[in-house]
């Protein structure tokens, strides 16, 4: 998670959302992102960090992989997740707006997708919470 916080801290220092994603197959970053949703509507972390672990690993299928994502993802990113078949989400602050995991809907459990994801949550916390007050704070005082 402390990997995904350095991408969120660059999507910050970019103006974006400071939202950081990490893939990781054993032991080994896969792939990494913070957010470019500015410039693309599709550019969440994770949708980013999928398509590049996708190319990575030359598979559609992540079962192998572990996501940390400084966010609970939005219906759209946990969609992908599920299609994607990633073995393992976790990730740090809920986010009780558009959160798909537990706080918004509840996606991991659809059985539509025909897939069951391992999940942790609350994996540094206060430290994703932190980054994201600062960011809206000052995006307040524009």
């Amino acid at each position: 998670m402390a990997e995904a916080l350095k991408e969120a801290q660059k999507a910050f220092n970019k103006g974006e959302v400071p939202v950081g994603c990490v893939a990781v197959e054993s032991d080994t970053i896969i792939s990494r992102a913070g957010n470019l949703r500015e410039k693309d509507p599709t550019g969440h972390a994770e949708m980013i960090v999928l398509r590049d672990t996708g190319a990575v690993i030359g598979n559609r299928v992540l079962d192998g992989i572990t996501i940390y994502v400084t966010l609970e993802p939005c219906p759209m990113c946990m969609s992908a997740i599920m299609i994607a078949r990633v073995g393992r989400l976790v990730f740090g602050a809920s986010d009780p707006k558009l959160g798909a995991v537990y706080s918004r809907w509840n996606l991991p459990n659809d059985p539509s997708f025909g897939h069951s994801i391992r999940i942790a949550s609350g994996i540094l916390e206060s430290e994703c919470m932190d980054i994201l007050n600062r960011f809206f704070e000052v995006a307040r005082k524009r």
